[in-house]
């Protein structure tokens, strides 16, 4: 099923207003501080979607060596300030008067964390709010929702981080497919997993969710001594897969009703470059990536060649610096592990993340997409 499309424009469209805006439609702004990235994205609602006005992306690796000091570096924290006094910047130009600014696992897990995010306040004047593997997971889920199928009972959301890997299942059997953007708009995830997660909103029920502590970097990092390729891909997806045993849908893996009307979404850097790779793409175009449809067999090819002696001609078609390419093998890895577990003829390709789900949210809440949420 093809997602529907963000409609873009350039940043400072001709007019009035902040930024030379021609329109008085508010603008809401959403940023993401992960243990890779920093990405913002500044838009404004449309036609029960939105319309972007500006976005940042950045790879500032704030997380770099946080397997094995377990604090933010000086230089990490330098590049990701950096980053942030531009994010700042774009949100003033735009006067920007609704936000969220969100911090995850490298800011959670890391012993000067708090300390790092009163900086960020004292030196950019952006408040990032720290949310939990709960909040982020939801977020994930959020954002997926337009590319959820009507015909689909039970659905596997994946969000692929820098530091952790969050999965939501839902059993949506009993939502109308009219119905179910609107109820996913409403998921509430219990902040502390075997506690109640499966109460029913508008018949959707979530069957269990983890966030599992590791992503495409702490993956690599704790591996990154296995030199052969292939072995450090095998050690990571057993690792990995380790780290799951108490999520029950994979306790009960092998029941047949799991994977009645299965469909499983992916969202992530990991996602995306695999989706890009078997179209062959020489540079990434997020219109044909996002919402497309993978089968388990075309994923488990692609992954092969990033395994083989030409990993670095392969990257380097797709625009991937060599400084990125580790990331997509340890990415590759937690992605094959999934689908083993859980085979599935379908894997629908999100180019979409918390970012999105904090947009979605926010012009949910101020009723934005009303009358446009069940169309």
């Amino acid at each position: 099923m093809r997602a529907e499309r963000h409609k873009q424009t350039r940043r400072g469209a001709r007019g009035r207003g902040p930024a030379g805006r021609a329109d008085s439609r508010p603008l809401y702004a959403a940023l993401d501080l992960g243990t890779n990235s920093c990405r913002m994205l500044i838009a404004a609602p449309h036609e029960g979607s939105f319309q972007i006005v500006d976005a940042f992306s950045k790879s500032v690796k704030l997380g770099k060596e946080l397997e094995r000091s377990g604090a933010l570096s000086p230089a990490a924290v330098s590049r990701t300030l950096g980053a942030l006094q531009v994010c700042a910047s774009k949100i003033r130009r735009h006067g920007v008067k609704r936000c969220r600014l969100v911090a995850t696992e490298a800011c959670r897990r890391a012993t000067n964390g708090e300390a790092f995010l009163r900086q960020v306040t004292r030196q950019t004047g952006l408040k990032l709010e720290l949310i939990d593997p709960a909040e982020e997971a939801r977020l994930a889920v959020v954002s997926c929702a337009p590319l959820v199928d009507p015909k689909a009972s039970q659905v596997l959301v994946i969000d692929i981080g820098g530091g952790s890997t969050e999965l939501v299942w839902l059993d949506i059997g009993e939502v109308p497919p009219e119905k179910r953007r609107a109820a996913i708009m409403k998921l509430k995830l219990a902040r502390k997993r075997g506690s109640d997660t499966a109460s029913p909103i508008d018949g959707l029920r979530v069957v269990d969710w983890i966030s599992v502590p590791l992503g495409v970097a702490t993956l690599h990092e704790r591996f990154s001594d296995v030199e052969d390729r292939r072995s450090r891909f095998a050690l990571m997806s057993w690792y990995f897969e380790e780290q799951m045993a108490e999520f029950t849908p994979y306790i009960d893996a092998e029941l047949p009703d799991y994977l009645n009307g299965f469909q499983m979404i992916g969202t992530s850097g990991t996602v995306t470059t695999v989706g890009a790779a078997h179209l062959g793409l020489q540079r990434y175009d997020r219109n044909a990536v996002d919402g497309m449809s993978l089968t388990g067999d075309q994923i488990n090819t692609v992954i092969d060649s990033f395994l083989g002696s030409d990993f670095t001609g392969r990257i380097g078609k797709l625009g991937i610096g060599l400084d990125r390419a580790d990331l997509v093998i340890s990415g590759s890895a937690i992605l094959q592990t999934l689908l083993r577990i859980w085979p599935t003829d379908r894997l629908s390709v999100a180019d979409r993340g918390l970012r999105e789900g904090m947009l979605y949210a926010m012009m949910s809440a101020d009723g934005a997409f009303a009358g446009t949420e069940d169309a």
